[in-house]
């Protein structure tokens, strides 16, 4: 057996057209939705990972401003910005590029920005209505990742999911996710004893670690469904994944790439996000 792949570029790309409609339809009735990016510091994976954000959101037809601040950028600067953000109509989601310089608290950060432009879905209230199951935005990777399983029409009622790694901005939502989805959804981390016997169960398996290739193939329920979120940069500067592609492949029934899986989808779920904002208002 081999795997088919699951390409999130092509699926990415599908759902970007049918946005940019969606932005060209509210951009007619002079609603263009609209993206506040902030940046504090000089990290050049989180420069990176900005610059692509908001060329997808010229892409696709959403406003985009990006506000730079130094590293040693106090506190209060940085949740003054986001005051004048929440209060700006011209921006319907504010997105906070983590992670932030040491002196800049994450949670208060975050817990700062109004929760009707929190696309990234990180705001405790966000985390909460996903608890609960009301409506709300979902943090962007665990949504695109639902929304490949949707796309090869996965199976999940009564399904075995398992979920390797406990963040809240991945693991813990994406097990909540499978959960309203009636899967029987258990959470490893990278610590669990005897990790294998665990993943072995998964009909679906999705792996978050931030751990290079810590699952393999031998570690793979034959058929499985997996999604590898991680992105790792090996000793020989190749993108790798929190799971074996090569070995994963030949067990599995469908697998994700790194790169070209999850990356691509957790931009369209952040676009997706900014135009659906931008729609309720």
């Amino acid at each position: 057996m081999t795997a088919q792949l699951i390409d999130g570029a092509a699926l990415s790309a599908q759902l970007r057209s049918a946005l940019k409609q969606r932005a060209a339809a509210l951009a007619a009735r002079g609603r263009q939705p609209g993206l506040g990016v902030i940046l504090a510091g000089d990290n050049p994976a989180s420069r990176v990972y900005v610059r692509n954000k908001i060329k997808a959101c010229t892409d696709v037809g959403i406003h985009s401003e990006l506000y730079e601040l130094p590293a040693d950028a106090p506190e209060a600067q940085v949740l003054e910005r986001i005051r004048a953000l929440n209060a700006d109509p011209k921006i319907h989601g504010i997105l906070v590029q983590l992670p932030l310089p040491p002196q800049v608290s994450q949670e208060k950060v975050l817990d700062s920005i109004a929760v009707e432009k929190d696309v990234d879905g990180f705001h405790v209230q966000s985390l909460g209505s996903l608890v609960v199951g009301k409506d709300g935005f979902t943090p962007c990777t665990p949504a695109g990742c639902m929304a490949m399983l949707d796309h090869i029409r996965a199976p999940l009622e009564g399904r075995e999911a398992v979920v390797v790694g406990r963040s809240n901005i991945v693991g813990k939502p994406m097990a909540l996710m499978l959960l309203q989805r009636s899967a029987t959804v258990t959470i490893c981390t990278s610590r669990t004893r005897d990790l294998a016997s665990h993943t072995r169960r998964a009909d679906v398996l999705v792996v978050a670690t931030g751990k290079p290739r810590l699952v393999t193939g031998d570690m793979i329920k034959p058929g499985a469904i997996v999604i590898d979120v991680g992105v790792n940069r090996s000793a020989e500067g190749k993108l790798v994944g929190d799971v074996d592609f090569e070995s994963a492949r030949e067990v599995a029934a469908w697998i994700t790439p790194v790169p070209g899986g999850v990356g691509p989808m957790t931009v369209a779920m952040l676009l997706s996000n900014t135009v659906r904002s931008a729609e309720r208002g």
